[in-house]
């Protein structure tokens, strides 16, 4: 059962999500209410510096979901952490996935997202704990961060790395958006800072269809005679 206070933490957290103010995280990535930039850059695509074999994708690439981007970024300034990302899924579900919790009425006005990705750690920092640096752009072309939960939330956990989540570590995670004023999902951003061309992933929207129960293992038995 759900408390009060588990409650009023995830509204907060909701509140931050549907807001347009220019605050950022602890990574310095860009977050609501930040345009969002699609046009390709002749950088050298090394922009920071990652272990031997570590090829990143260029800055400004154009990915279809199920694409793999390698990226690399500052969760803070004197670390770099690299990521091997997978955008496997979006999917778009229905406020009624809410209803344990209290919501805004503005909050109630939003178009809910879930993002799957795949994500290995293929640098030398441990990232255990860091938020996943995946943003998605909607159709007003603005930046919009995840929604922390204060539990685990079945459909989509929406949580940070697992505590632990060092080199050649992996995870499968689901994290969810909150598009204001009933907004579209237009594509998954990696954007850690306000000056990096963003790598996007773009693809359909699927409906959130619940896992089917899974049937039981036991099977009747035939009689003896």
């Amino acid at each position: 059962m759900l408390t009060r206070t588990a409650a009023l933490l995830l509204a907060a957290a909701l509140g931050l999500a549907g807001c347009s103010g220019d605050s950022s995280d602890a990574s310095g990535a860009a977050t609501s209410g930040t345009p969002s930039t699609s046009s390709p850059t002749a950088s050298d695509s090394a922009y920071l510096p990652v272990p031997a074999g570590v090829e990143l994708t260029p800055p400004g690439s154009q990915l279809s979901v199920g694409d793999h981007a390698v990226v690399a970024y500052e969760p803070r300034q004197d670390q770099v952490g690299a990521l091997d990302i997978q955008v496997t899924k979006l999917e778009k579900t229905t406020m009624d996935a809410f209803s344990a919790w209290q919501l805004s009425d503005e909050q109630k006005k939003s178009n809910p997202f879930y993002v799957r990705a795949v994500i290995k750690n293929v640098g030398d920092t441990d990232l255990g704990g860091r938020p996943v640096p995946l943003y998605v752009v909607n159709d007003d072309n603005v930046l919009l961060e995840s929604t922390p939960f204060a539990s685990s939330f079945e459909p989509c956990p929406s949580t940070p790395f697992p505590e632990k989540f060092g080199p050649g570590d992996d995870a499968k995670v689901c994290l969810v958006y909150l598009a204001p004023n009933h907004g579209d999902l237009v594509a998954v951003s990696f954007r850690p800072d306000e000056t990096f061309n963003p790598i996007t992933w773009t693809g359909d929207v699927t409906k959130y269809e619940p896992p089917k129960p899974k049937k039981s293992g036991n099977s009747k038995k035939s009689e003896k005679h």
